[in-house]
């Protein structure tokens, strides 16, 4: 749910701006409305930006490090001369990695020629001979070269000839092949010089990693500390003088929740304020309070975007089918208990922010064991099977207390997750058409959501009618007249209503254009959803090949080499069903984020256009 903001209004006497500022940040609970030229050409906030950008990179770098034996943060004053020992030491290590690029480019130059002395070639020029290097292609490779031009060949590699000539000084070499420039110094110089040149960065690195462990913490409280003082000048730019520059007037947003905290000080600091109720055409930051369930996937509603002034927060609905979606994708009971144990075990390892990460690595574990178990499959192996082979009954005892294999409907045989993947994107979609609508109604009011309504009625109406009637809850010939009854105030709502401002003649265009996209949208959108049978389907393929392999490796082997073969079918089953895991897990992120941004929030008529919530306070 979405928390009501108050709009604050404050006046505050120009000297004691920057003081109240101080407290105002102190009881942090203010979003302040910043102006949008606050931050233009002022040198203090653009040094300050300057500054941390250059702590954000050495940060990056030093992390890369991997330093292990941190040192606390020290006298922010050195911070700025580690910084400048950071830029030396990697501009030198960049310096000579080019300078490795270079070496390895020589090197491969020279590897076909082998090691020569470069004085060899100095005395023959002294004593009045050239010695030239070439290189053609086999087939041009002509013997009269030999006798001609005193040629010899080299070496031959990848069907291409390395040779050279010996010919008097001046002499006009006309051959089909073409010079080689080699560099300078021998292979073996070269080779030497390679080495000492990575020598030399080893030497850089492990200096560079004696300085992150030194002043890494001290580089990151200088980068916090000049964050907060881009924040503050903000801040201060974001205020408006008014009254001759006597007075600065600032605004900004505070959750309903927290206006008593805040009045105790604006009282105490006797500044005019004023605080009022969000109106129509309100900018109004939007701050999302959830129960420790739902507020697991915040972070997943954030990455589209915030829900606007006429939006409901998302993720409540969100929160259960993006589980539901991610549980079918791996749809593998035993997959779901390693992503438990590993969500508990990476919990006490990893920092306090990734913490709540790992809680919904837990819970999706969780949702995926569960899932996993109805579809019927436990590392790639048939849960049925496995009960009826301990139990020594056939497997078709307990099939039908799981979801698999296929079922008859409408003259068809289908796979029951197949249909079960569809039946949950009707769902879905109803959902969010449902949303949709009261939405409208809540925001814009019922008149100006009768086509809404009028497309809410015709396909969850429409869907809702279609189960009763095919459970056999309602008889058919009231199914029919119910069926009249929707056509006729969906059409209404769609073709007539859907604008009481137009005439009749627009509203039926636009309704015959909306009808258009509704039949070519909504197909399309249900029929998206198949993708969770498939990527269920495929991972329980994979991980049934690779038990497969396993046991075939072992069947029938004895002696020492069923030893080996017992090792090879560990080897085979572990790294066979990590990687199984692996992509299950990629494609079941991937996919029920893409089924949740564009096939529900497209039909909920969601945009998460908002502005988040952030309030002004010392971090």
């Amino acid at each position: 749910m979405i928390t009501k903001m108050k709009k604050l209004a404050l006046l505050v006497y120009h000297k004691e701006y920057t003081a109240f500022l101080e407290k105002l940040r102190e009881v942090g609970v203010v979003h302040i409305q910043e102006r949008e030229n606050g931050n233009v050409e002022n040198p203090d906030l653009e040094q300050k930006i300057a500054v941390a950008n250059r702590c954000a990179r050495v940060v990056k770098r030093l992390e890369a490090c991997s330093p292990t034996d941190l040192k606390p943060a020290a006298d922010l004053s050195i911070a700025t001369t580690i910084i400048d020992k950071v830029e030396t030491i990697v501009a030198d290590i960049e310096q000579h990695k080019t300078l490795l690029q270079v070496l390895d480019k020589d090197i491969a130059t020279m590897q076909p020629w082998g090691d020569f002395d470069y004085s060899n070639v100095e005395r023959l020029r002294q004593a009045g001979y050239q010695l030239d290097f070439f290189v053609t292609s086999a087939k041009s490779y002509q013997s009269e070269w030999e006798s001609e031009y005193n040629a010899i060949l080299v070496t031959e590699k990848q069907s291409r000839k390395y040779f050279v000539t010996l010919t008097p000084q001046g002499t006009i070499i006309d051959i089909d092949a073409e010079p080689a420039k080699l560099p300078t110094t021998s292979l073996v110089g070269l080779e030497k010089e390679l080495a000492d040149v990575k020598a030399h960065i080893e030497e850089l690195e492990n200096e560079l990693l004696l300085v992150a462990n030194d002043g890494l913490n001290t580089v990151k409280a200088l980068q916090e500390s000049q964050m907060r003082g881009v924040e503050f000048t903000k801040v201060m730019l974001s205020g408006e003088k008014v009254s001759g520059n006597k007075l600065v007037m600032l605004e900004g947003w505070v959750p309903e929740e927290s206006v008593d905290a805040l009045k105790v000080m604006l009282d105490n600091s006797g500044v005019f304020y004023e605080l009022r109720a969000a109106r129509s055409g309100d900018k109004v930051p939007v701050k999302l309070k959830n129960n420790a369930f739902t507020r697991m996937y915040e972070v997943l509603t954030k990455m589209y975007g915030m829900p606007s002034r006429t939006d409901f927060d998302p993720t409540p609905i969100l929160a259960p089918f993006f589980s539901l979606f991610f549980a079918f994708c791996v749809g593998d009971a035993g997959y779901g208990l390693v992503l438990i144990l590993l969500g508990i075990i990476l919990k006490k390892k990893v920092s306090k922010g990734l913490a709540g990460m790992m809680n919904l690595v837990t819970t999706l574990g969780v949702f995926t064991a569960i899932i996993g178990t109805v579809l019927g499959t436990l590392f790639g192996m048939s849960i049925p099977a496995l009960i009826a082979y301990f139990q020594d009954v056939p497997a078709e005892t307990y099939e039908p207390y799981f979801i698999t294999g296929t079922m008859e409907l409408f003259g068809a045989v289908y796979y029951k997750q197949m249909v079960l993947a569809l039946g949950i994107g009707v769902l879905h979609i109803s959902i969010a058409m449902t949303v949709k609508a009261i939405n409208s109604t809540v925001f814009y009011g019922f008149k100006e959501s009768l086509s809404v309504w009028g497309w809410w009625l015709a396909v969850v109406g429409g869907v809702v009618l279609g189960a009763l009637t095919f459970l056999s809850v309602i008889p058919t010939e009231v199914s029919k007249w119910a069926l009249i009854a929707i056509a006729v105030l969906s059409a209404l709502g769609i073709y007539l209503l859907n604008n009481l401002r137009r005439n009749v003649f627009a509203n039926i265009g636009a309704g015959l254009w909306d009808t258009y996209n509704m039949a070519s949208g909504l197909l399309g959108d249900v029929l998206s959803y198949i993708r969770l049978f498939a990527l269920c389907l495929a991972g329980g393929e994979l991980g049934k090949t690779f038990n497969t392999l396993a046991f075939d490796m072992v069947d029938g082997k004895e002696g020492i080499v069923a030893v080996l073969c017992w090792v090879g079918f560990v080897l085979i089953v572990v790294l066979g069903h990590t990687l199984n895991i692996a992509m299950s897990c990629l494609s079941a992120y991937v996919h029920p984020l893409r089924l949740t941004f564009v096939e529900y929030f497209k039909n909920a008529g969601y945009e998460g256009k908002g502005e988040e919530y952030k309030p002004f306070k010392n971090e």
